[in-house]
Parts: structure tokens; sequence; C-alpha cells
């Protein structure tokens, strides 16, 4: 099996360095690359294509979120943000940005390699203090009226594709997915894969939010 290939992007030297030789003392794991800055981030992830990006989201010249966003454009989706529970402004432009999961800074080391590890595999991966953070305030913009987003077209999506969904919003793993819905895990990533699409989302937690607002919908209309 290849080795996953990974791309770290931080403005701090020590804090790269750091991060290298974590991710370089794991089996199966090659960094292929680092980056100073999020223009540096974005230049090598468009040349490299590495499997993961470790993106810090406070960076000079062009920050993690921005960067995110044009590397998700470029097709490099696995993103993984590093952040703190102080800035959710990058937080939830990473979100909306594509990122593929979230992780804070002071993760352990084999919390890190382990999400690296999960985002290769096509899974999302997210600290659950920052899950409930972000569904919690996505959870409450979607009562506001003012500033509701659009119906989740479920229309789009086949009988399958919505008990997928469904998954993502409780924050499944593709094989814990694939063991729930008895199908293979290589066909559950077909299913993410074509409900980001056909949804025009850019990540899984994108996802599960939308799952979440369906069920929230569903309830009220339950209790009204």
């Amino acid at each position: 099996m290849s080795d996953i290939t990974v791309l770290v992007a931080d403005d701090q030297p020590a804090v790269r360095a750091g991060l290298v030789l974590i991710l370089r003392s794991a089996p199966g794991l090659e960094v292929v690359g680092e980056a100073a800055d999020g223009a540096e981030a974005v230049e090598a992830g468009l040349r490299l294509r590495p499997d993961v990006v470790l993106m810090d989201l406070r960076m000079p010249r062009l920050d993690g979120v921005a960067a995110t966003r044009e590397l998700v454009a470029g097709g490099v989706r696995g993103v993984l943000a590093l952040t703190t529970f102080d800035l959710d402004e990058y937080l939830f432009g990473a979100l909306r940005a594509g990122a593929a999961g979230f992780l804070l800074k002071d993760a352990s080391a084999g919390e890190l390699i382990e999400a690296v590890r999960t985002v290769a595999r096509g899974d999302g991966v997210v600290a659950p203090q920052v899950t409930r953070r972000v569904l919690g305030a996505f959870a409450g913009a979607a009562r506001e009226p003012a500033a509701a987003p659009s119906p989740v077209p479920l229309g789009l999506l086949t009988a399958r594709e919505r008990d997928v969904l469904e998954c993502l919003g409780e924050g499944l793993s593709n094989a814990a997915i694939a063991a729930r819905l008895g199908i293979a895990e290589a066909t559950t990533k077909t299913h993410v894969s074509r409900i980001l699409a056909k949804l025009g989302l850019r990540s899984r937690l994108e996802a599960a939010v939308a799952a979440r607002q369906v069920t929230d919908l569903t309830r009220d209309r339950k209790v009204t």
C-alpha cells in the first residue's frame, strides 16, 4: 500500500517542525512538503497533490481559510484544519471553504496521526468539542428566519443516499455507515461523494449540518 502523503502548513517554524517530526515518526505517512503561509500552501498543494494538507488556519499573506478554499476548488479536498477555541470566525470559515476535518492545536501525537489517516481514507474528523460548537451554531442559525439556509433538496437523493446522509448527521465514519446499512465501504464512499455533489456541499461536516437541519425541521413539524 502506498504511503499517505502529507503537506504541513504552519507559519511558526518550531510548530511546523514538531508536526513534521510527529508525522515522519508514524509508519505509512510521508511528509512531501512544508509551507510557511497560505499562499505557499496553495502553490505546494496544487503542485504536489498530497492526500492530506495539515493547515494552520491563522497564517500571514493568505490565511488558512482562503487557502483551503483555493485548494478545494482545485481538487485537493483532504484539508485537515488546525484550530483553537477562540477563533470561531476561522473555524466556521474553514467549514464553508470545504475543510475535511478540524483538529485542536493541543491534540496529542496519536490524535494527530490518526486524524491524518482518517482524512486520507475519505472520512471526516472533528474534535468532539469543535463538533458541538459547529453544529450548535449552525443549528441556532437555522432556527432564525432571517438567517435560515435554503431547504435541503432531499428530492435529489435516492432512498439509500438519504440513509447515508442521516448517518453522516450522526457523525458516523464510512466503515460505521457501511456496517449499519449492510453495504461495502467503497459503496459508502461513492454515496457520500454523490450526496456532496447533488447538494452542492464541500465536506462531510457540511453534510452533517444539513442532516441535522432536516432532523430539526422534521421534529419541529411533528411538535406543531
